[in-house]
């Protein structure tokens, strides 16, 4: 097997790849914007670009890359020109095999604005004739605390009822490397859930328990989701893109939960109780600490 480059490196997901990469000894070339950020690995290979849509810094970055580990860009209006940008990029080097980090239920109609994004751009890599494989993860689990729960103790979105399978991110990186350093899955689509699909209400509850803290679900309409997120100043589409999360989880396209991490890694994917027994920082905000 060749060098795997990893983009994204500095990130949350992309720097647990890049960490479990280099526990296994795989050669792999770090492409970063911002070198003094790269990840603190053993003898790491470092690469700079710019940004995506930087074709002659990707080119070279990507030349001598046998397997090219493609984190989705940072979200923005022409996010799917950049990823267009980056994937042309790998063509003219030479890359062989694009393992791209996608998003669950991705397709032109999804509810959640940014799967529609993640659909085009694998559609653009399915045209390009080049080996793939496309990672679709659900929402991710530390969110849950970190960030759908205000200070304030109160979830709020356009959510219902629904459910979403939620993916701890060690759960993903973990699938990550298990694709990029072994064979057979050429062409294949992973959805990469949990194993459990709980509604808002139900993490609201288990955050209750763990927390001390009286934590609740408030269901809004799609107009008070609006006007609950005009405080932050957020660009329009991203905006859209917060709320209509939320309608997905209420259309069951955050699921369903599957044992597809069990499958691919050899361990269970964790449920939110385990992520909140092992990490007690994600909550710490709402106790006043």
């Amino acid at each position: 097997m060749g060098t795997i480059a990893v983009t994204g490196a500095t990130g949350a997901v992309g720097g647990r790849v890049a960490a479990r990469l280099a526990a296994r000894g795989a050669a792999q070339r770090l492409i970063v914007r911002d070198p003094a950020r790269a990840p603190r690995l053993p003898d790491p290979e470092i690469a700079v670009a710019s940004s995506y849509s930087d074709t002659a810094g990707m080119r070279s970055a990507l030349t001598g890359i046998d397997t090219l580990f493609l984190v989705s860009g940072r979200e923005s209006a022409d996010r799917v020109q950049h990823h267009v940008s980056a994937i042309d990029a790998a063509l003219s080097a030479g890359v062989g095999r694009i393992i791209y980090l996608s998003f669950l239920n991705a397709a032109p109609d999804a509810t959640f604005t940014l799967a529609r994004q993640h659909y085009q751009t694998e559609k653009y890599i399915r045209a390009a004739g080049v080996p793939f494989t496309f990672l679709r993860p659900s929402l991710y689990l530390d969110s849950v605390p970190a960030k759908l729960t205000g200070a304030d103790g109160v979830m709020r979105g356009p959510a219902d009822g629904g459910r979403a399978a939620w993916i701890a991110r060690d759960d993903l990186a973990d699938v990550a490397t298990a694709v990029l350093l072994s064979d057979g899955h050429e062409g294949r689509t992973y959805n990469i859930t949990g194993r459990e699909a709980l509604t808002l209400d139900e993490c609201a509850a288990q955050l209750s328990a763990v927390t001390g803290r009286t934590v609740r679900f408030r269901d809004e309409t799609i107009a008070e989701a609006w006007q609950s997120r005009a405080q932050y100043g957020a660009p329009e589409f991203e905006v859209e893109g917060w709320i209509s999360s939320y309608l997905a989880i209420a259309s069951g396209e955050m699921g369903p939960a599957s044992d597809i991490v069990a499958q691919l890694t050899g361990h269970p994917a964790q449920t939110l109780r385990e992520y909140l027994r092992d990490h007690p920082e994600s909550y710490q905000y709402l106790l006043g600490l």
